[in-house]
């Protein structure tokens, strides 16, 4: 008997890491989280991976996924597209801790970031997650078993209660401030049925139980860095969501950091598809 349920409301993924979004209705879990999730990263000439921290306009990149090719658009930009089959030359790039080869997407990809993105003395990559290259989570969070992901920051799903960022926004408006969407914490799943935050307090969810569906486990807060102060619609920065989320989420377990949401690896159902509107059981952890 699973302690409770609920089902899938949104799903998200962000193929170029932290570029925008792709609202999406089904896809596939592979060990890696969502498939096309990360799967792309943005890199400088020593090979250095580029978030919204340091360039807070990428995310207006806004990438497009066919069956044949991922597209790039951004404002003022023409719509830049790169075959889903090529591959070009390895490469070195580094993600946080991680060193590892990604696939080079080539130079004319190249010269449209730079034209958007224009940071002085940069220049830019677009890469692949390589197809033998394998990035692990930390194994202090995944009791010291191997959990795979891409380009994330470092683990293969996020997950957020609806609750949550309804609790958040009730507490924004109260305060005469603007309400967020969820996009604002780029979680890939998110969940409605249960109360805001219960996500710090599970541990496996199993989604539609019936059909023997993928599974995931929680294994540690999503810790919050300025990003959730962007604005994605101006990439405007203003510490309103941050200094409203202090007093009531900061997180011992993660060395009193802002935390939003669950970090999550995938345990069971490799390859298997999830959607909005699943159904999910959950246990709380021990």
């Amino acid at each position: 008997m699973s302690d409770c349920h609920g089902f899938v409301s949104q799903l998200f993924i962000y193929p170029i890491k932290s570029c925008a979004g792709i609202e999406i209705q089904t896809t596939l879990i592979k060990p890696t989280g969502l498939a096309f999730d990360r799967e792309w990263v943005i890199v400088d000439q020593n090979g250095m991976f580029l978030t919204q921290r340091q360039c807070p306009h990428m995310v207006w990149i806004t990438p497009g996924l066919t069956a044949e090719q991922l597209t790039l658009s951004a404002p003022d930009q023409e719509t830049i597209s790169v075959d889903l089959a090529y591959r070009g030359k390895p490469i070195m790039v580094t993600v946080w801790r991680d060193t590892l080869l990604a696939d080079d997407m080539g130079d004319e990809v190249a010269g449209w970031l730079d034209r958007f993105l224009q940071v002085p003395g940069k220049n830019f990559r677009l890469m692949r997650f390589g197809n033998h290259s394998t990035r692990l989570s930390n194994k202090d969070w995944t009791q010291g078993l191997d959990r795979p992901n891409m380009f994330s920051d470092g683990f293969a799903a996020l997950v957020i209660t609806q609750a949550a960022l309804d609790e958040l926004n009730s507490q924004l408006a109260q305060r005469g401030h603007e309400t967020v969407a969820m996009d604002r914490f780029r979680p890939n799943i998110v969940l409605t049925g249960l109360d805001g935050h219960t996500e710090d307090h599970l541990d496996i969810i199993r989604f539609d139980p019936i059909a023997c569906g993928p599974e995931l486990q929680l294994v540690k807060p999503c810790s919050r860095c300025a990003i959730i102060d962007i604005d994605p619609y101006t990439a405007q920065s203003s510490p309103t969501v941050s200094d409203l989320l202090s007093p009531y989420r900061r997180l011992a377990i993660v060395d009193n950091a802002i935390c939003f949401g669950m970090n999550a690896v995938i345990t069971a159902g490799g390859s298997q598809q999830i959607k909005v509107g699943d159904n999910f059981d959950a246990d709380y952890k021990l």
